[in-house]
């Protein structure tokens, strides 16, 4: 009995069922190299092995192309951090280092970290997908923050904080360590090059001991003598 038909069959389905992994793949890495602007639906389906037809029957436009990069690489994992924040048995002074690493591991070390400096780049030409962006990742991360910051006033570790401004202090470090990684960093080695635990484990030093409600008040010196000239 010939089962080649079968397997053809088969053959056909699993490759039906990959191609939108494949065409994320492929999209994640040419909006990562040319931005939203510059890349083309062409692109995407030729890298990904396809025709344009196919792209087009999966994601009608660039535009909802993009929202799915964003939801499978980004928004889509964010519930994570919720979860890691519930479970987590130490301290709050503990939990945030460990957030911060964990967020280089599972993005900030990847590829799709580059699309936060593509959006920082191009959020203006595109309010559209700007608004798409705060809303499904910047939001439900700040949320996340202020959680975590919360947890440890909660539980007397922390000094009270404006929550809302306070998130800032945790995201800016991060947002700098990936927006250097798409930049700079492609520029630069060796000694010049940033090391990514070195510097998550100083900011998040940090950013702990800003927020311990018993720190050390800092030790304050004598002024010097005044500047005779204004230096910008």
């Amino acid at each position: 009995m010939n089962s080649a038909p079968v397997t053809d069959a088969v053959t056909r389905q699993r490759r039906k069922e990959a191609r939108p992994g494949e065409l994320l793949a492929a999209a994640l890495d040419l909006f990562v190299e040319k931005g939203f602007a510059g890349t083309r639906s062409e692109e995407v389906a030729q890298r990904a092995g396809v025709s344009k037809g196919t792209l087009f029957l999966y994601f009608p436009t660039k535009e909802e192309l993009f929202k799915a990069v964003v939801r499978e690489n980004i928004s889509g994992r964010i519930g994570e951090g919720f979860e890691e924040v519930e479970k987590f048995p130490g301290s709050t002074a503990q939990l945030i280092p460990v957030l911060m690493q964990r967020w280089w591991d599972s993005f900030g070390s990847t590829k799709a970290s580059g699309l936060t400096k593509l959006m920082m780049s191009e959020a203006t030409n595109f309010p559209e997908l700007a608004s798409f962006y705060f809303t499904e990742v910047i939001e439900p991360n700040h949320r996340l923050i202020r959680a975590v910051i919360q947890r440890g006033i909660d539980r007397g570790e922390f000094r009270p904080v404006d929550l809302e401004y306070a998130v800032y202090s945790v995201l800016t470090p991060m947002i700098y360590l990936v927006t250097w990684k798409h930049s700079m960093g492609c520029c630069v080695t060796g000694d010049q090059q940033i090391d990514p635990e070195r510097y998550l484990a100083v900011q998040a030093d940090m950013v702990v001991h800003s927020l311990l409600k018993h720190a050390e008040p800092a030790q304050h010196t004598a002024p010097g003598p005044k500047l005779q000239h204004t230096v910008i």
